[in-house]
């Protein structure tokens, strides 16, 4: 009977794990053709002369902040003196229920007059669409009311550490016509105590070093990270007319940022991955701490999955031609993987379960069908080679070590995918009986400039100076 449901649990998984190997394997392939034909090249810039450019035109930079007291500060000075440019406003969203973050945010101010702090006008939390809703509205009030017109918006979490050259880069590529424009982010290395937060590192390497320039060079719909991206005002503005309505993202949406991507590609926006190296060979880049707790990486990760694979099937559907059904089937497998992996790590422990009883005599060995023998060893081969992939892009982001940590990890990113595949699969089946779904947001305890932290790959160019307060534009102080 055993022997029965390890051949049926071998055939489910193993089928399934091929399908997605071979989806992998032609993401790869495509990865590999634009690298030789150099289309897939990581340009190297100055990052003095970026720091040194002005804008071409006014920007407003979004933070929607619920419970960052312990963050927010260091995310505001770090960023108003990391780009110290006259015409540029940071519009940071706090609740009229969260005083804490209210408080640290006007204590970072430090005089600086490009700060405006939004008061949103009901209790937290909402959704973290709605906050940046707030602002929005707040953004195009100044705008009347002060005669001045943004020519972009970029949007930042409360926890970011931004790179100093990042907003020219972005300003640069949507005065060249792109409507979107997305940075990598680089999640940081943590500590041995909280190796678990590390993993987001290999998912991130090779996610924002292969799969995002695929999509951009192939001409893919790009999902917005939320954080190191800017849109165009005028791209801003047409989802914002394509909505009927007088803010651009749906309120009830947990993954405003995935949506936003698609929806300018859908309306004939131009969409541009921005991978570029400084001459220090470090990624121009948005840098954070990711949850390290196994409770909130999975609170986080079914906000993902929730948003992006099933209400995002709900809300943006199908749409475009082969590329673009391609590409949005592998942003909605979460469930589906999740429920594969959980069926091989049951394979897994059947196997010892059996190979026990046949040592102990209690049964006799079942030999397994050519069949399913050969498909075995086909996953064992992909396995290996999706494991090269994985060591690759993190050892050259992060060293050789932590491409040797990524591997150990694997099995970890299996069991979180797991579980927070399974968590999201259950909010979605209570919403549908019309349990209100509110942005479970990610607690942030730890920023990079807090001391203690000492990873050099990220902070040998002292990204953490404070520039001297430039004055905010013309028309700004009123």
């Amino acid at each position: 009977m055993l022997a029965l449901l390890q051949h049926e649990l071998l055939l489910f998984a193993g089928v399934f794990f091929l399908i997605g190997a071979l989806d992998d394997l032609a993401l790869d392939l495509v990865w590999l053709w634009l690298k030789a034909t150099g289309r897939a090249r990581t340009p190297r810039v100055s990052r003095s002369e970026l720091e040194g450019r002005s804008l071409h035109g006014p920007a407003a930079i979004f933070v929607p902040a619920w419970q960052e007291a312990n963050v927010i500060g260091d995310t505001i000075g770090h960023l108003l003196g990391s780009w110290p440019y006259r015409d540029l406003r940071l519009y940071v969203g706090v609740y009229r229920n969260d005083a804490a973050t209210l408080e640290a945010a006007m204590q970072a101010a430090h005089g600086d007059q490009r700060l405006r702090l939004i008061i949103h006008d009901r209790d937290g939390p909402s959704t973290k669409a709605d906050c940046l809703n707030r602002l929005y509205v707040a953004m195009t009030d100044d705008e009347q009311r002060l005669s001045v017109r943004f020519a972009s918006v970029v949007f930042h979490d409360a926890e970011d550490m931004v790179d100093s050259a990042a907003l020219a880069l972005l300003d640069e590529a949507i005065a060249r016509g792109a409507d979107f424009a997305q940075l990598p982010v680089e999640p940081l290395p943590q500590a041995a105590r909280h190796w678990l937060g590390s993993h987001y590192c290999e998912e991130f390497a090779e996610a924002h070093g292969k799969a995002m320039v695929v999509r951009s060079e192939i001409g893919a719909a790009l999902p917005a990270a939320g954080v190191g991206c800017g849109v165009s005002r005028a791209a801003l503005e047409r989802l914002t007319e394509r909505r009927g309505e007088d803010v651009p993202f749906e309120p009830e949406s947990l993954t405003e940022d995935y949506e936003m991507g698609l929806a300018i590609a859908e309306s004939g926006g131009k969409c541009q991955f921005v991978r570029v190296r400084g001459e220090d060979d470090m990624l121009i880049a948005t840098r954070a701490f990711f949850p390290s707790a196994l409770k909130r990486i999975v609170r986080q990760k079914t906000r993902w999955v929730l948003g992006i694979s099933l209400m995002g099937w709900d809300r943006t559907g199908w749409h475009g031609g082969l590329i673009e059904t391609w590409m949005r089937a592998r942003d909605r497998r979460g469930p589906l993987t999740a429920l594969v992996l959980a069926m091989g790590y049951t394979l897994f422990a059947l196997t010892l379960l059996l190979m026990f009883a046949v040592s102990m005599g209690w049964t006799e060995a079942t030999p397994l069908p050519p069949v399913l023998t050969g498909l075995l060893y086909v996953n064992l081969g992909f396995f290996a080679w999706r494991t090269m992939w994985r060591f690759a892009f993190t050892a050259r982001n992060y060293g050789v070590a932590e491409g040797v940590f990524a591997v150990f990890r694997i099995p970890i990113t299996n069991v979180v995918a797991i579980m927070s595949g399974r968590r999201a699969v259950a909010v979605y089946w209570k919403g549908l009986f019309g349990r209100a779904i509110r942005w479970d947001k990610t607690p942030h305890e730890r920023h990079p400039l807090r001391p203690g932290f000492s990873h050099d790959r990220t902070t040998r160019r002292g990204n953490t100076r404070r520039q001297p307060q430039p004055q905010p534009f013309e028309g700004m102080n009123a």
